[in-house]
């Protein structure tokens, strides 16, 4: 690890940079090095260029100089992949202009460091929708959410961040710039080089600019939260909504008991919306464009749900203040922190495999732990993600070890990954070959050491070497 960022290159990133505060060392770095989500460590320096030929440049003076680089966006990660201890940390900050958007089209031109909030609103504003929505809205930044391929809240009506990107631009290690700014859904001419920069943690090459794929402005939101009885029921109950509401059904988000008594009980500010108690509480939404109809059909398809016992019990929202607080205990994950230490995990697998999963690790936590473990759980059970958080008494590193393999390893024998969304990382490093096999791993080397031979572009993420003659840091 290189421990002082040499002069030469200092002076030559100042002189390429020349904006003041472009350039930050010392402890003006470390300020920015502050997040309350992740591990940032302590950069070399902070840059912060304004625009892509500055990304580049950037990127070629530290190529040459031998300097590894780490890209920040709105320092939201869960896995510390933007650590940065001993690199240069790239920030796209100051990148954050809204540059188009055609309304004809339905598409965004947007900058990478333009805050994910920010575009909605802008998108909104012009009665288009971005379907991505994150608990981290406020803060994370559309460069991250791509170089993450984040999910959240709409995946199961619009899919990952990946399937709302028609064009991308991005700089590669050495200050090579492709940009591939496709505004339409069309387009099979050559590679899809779009795709290596999407969910690659910015290991092959820095975001500068995308093109978003917007859709209609839905002018009728129908929420409710109901009370299940078991498991079984939960799947029969998202299939049954999916078909009655004929494709929209945004978000079907199952709180297991566990997690619904932290954010509804003190110091928690919001209350159990349900009169009754059940194993497993949903939060159900759906999107349309016809106010009277959906609403109508909504309460209805809740009501057969009663009828053929899916469902207990349900509050529907009657008004935008009770969906917003509905959505506030599903986003309150602040509240597991009430049974620290805790670690947290965030999981795919099938529905159907759920169940069985989540009683077998529990059963095993206690088993190891014995009244010590806590498992919290929650997710967007629509699309086979899982959210654990799981306390044992300590955090210590032999114990964190000891909880990993407890948690991935019911993962693996059922197939699933130990990933849904929130990526790799630093956190998850030596468990992706659990869930990805060595042929797989060797292609991922393959592709690294083609766009990024000397290993300076976030090293040591995602995967444990790219080179033996460089080694992940």
């Amino acid at each position: 690890m290189i421990e002082q960022l040499p002069a030469s290159l200092l002076d030559a990133l100042q002189a390429a940079l020349p904006a003041p505060g472009s350039v930050l060392i010392g402890d003006e770095a470390q300020e920015k090095a502050v997040s309350a989500w992740s591990r940032m460590g302590n950069p070399l320096a902070v840059v912060r260029p304004q625009d892509t030929a500055q990304v580049s440049a950037v990127l070629s003076l530290c190529h040459a100089a031998g300097v590894p680089v780490t890209p920040w966006g709105g320092k939201t990660g869960l896995v510390h992949g933007g650590f940065a201890d001993g690199h240069v940390a790239l920030s796209l900050e100051r990148m954050n202009a809204i540059e188009e958007i055609d309304t004809v089209g339905g598409v965004m031109t947007v900058q990478a460091g333009c805050v994910l909030q920010t575009a909605a609103e802008a998108a909104e504003a012009q009665n288009l929708l971005l379907p991505i929505d994150l608990g981290a809205r406020g803060s994370a930044m559309i460069g991250g959410v791509i170089a993450t391929n984040a999910g959240g809240n709409r995946v199961l009506r619009y899919g990952m961040a990946r399937d709302l990107v028609l064009g991308l631009e991005a700089v590669l290690a050495d200050g090579t710039v492709l940009s591939s700014m496709n505004h339409f859904i069309k387009s099979n001419a050559g590679y899809d080089l779009k795709q290596l920069f999407i969910g690659t943690e910015g290991t092959l090459g820095v975001i500068t600019r995308a093109v978003l794929r917007l859709r209609p402005l839905p002018t009728s939101q129908d929420t409710a939260i109901v009370g299940v009885d078991d498991f079984d029921g939960l799947a029969r109950l998202l299939r049954h909504m999916e078909k009655g509401l004929a494709g929209s059904l945004s978000a079907f988000e199952v709180m297991w008991r566990e997690f619904h008594d932290l954010v509804t009980t003190p110091p928690a500010r919001g209350r159990p919306p349900l009169q009754t108690e059940h194993p497993y509480y949903v939060l159900i939404e759906a999107q349309g464009q016809d106010p009277a109809g959906d609403s109508a059909r909504f309460e209805a398809l809740l009501t057969e749900a009663v009828e053929q016992g899916l469902l207990s019990d349900a509050a529907l929202a009657k008004s935008q203040a009770e969906r917003d607080a509905m959505w506030e205990l599903r986003d309150d994950i602040s509240q597991t922190a009430r049974n620290w230490p805790i670690f947290t995990y965030d999981v795919s697998l099938r529905i159907g495999d759920m169940d069985g999963y989540v009683r077998e690790l529990r059963a095993a936590l206690e088993a190891e732990w014995p009244g010590r473990a806590t498992l919290t759980v929650f997710g967007h059970l629509g699309d086979g993600n899982l959210h654990l958080v799981v306390g044992v008494g300590s955090r210590d590193a032999a114990t964190k070890a000891a909880v990993n393999r407890r948690v991935y390893e019911g993962i693996v024998r059922r197939g699933g990954s130990i990933s849904a969304e929130h990526g790799i990382g630093l956190e998850k490093r030596e468990y992706l070959g659990w869930t990805r096999t060595p042929e797989e791993l060797q292609a991922m080397l393959r592709l690294k050491r083609a766009f990024d031979p000397k290993n300076i572009l976030n090293p040591g993420k995602v995967l444990q070497a790219a080179d033996p003659a460089h080694p992940a840091s």
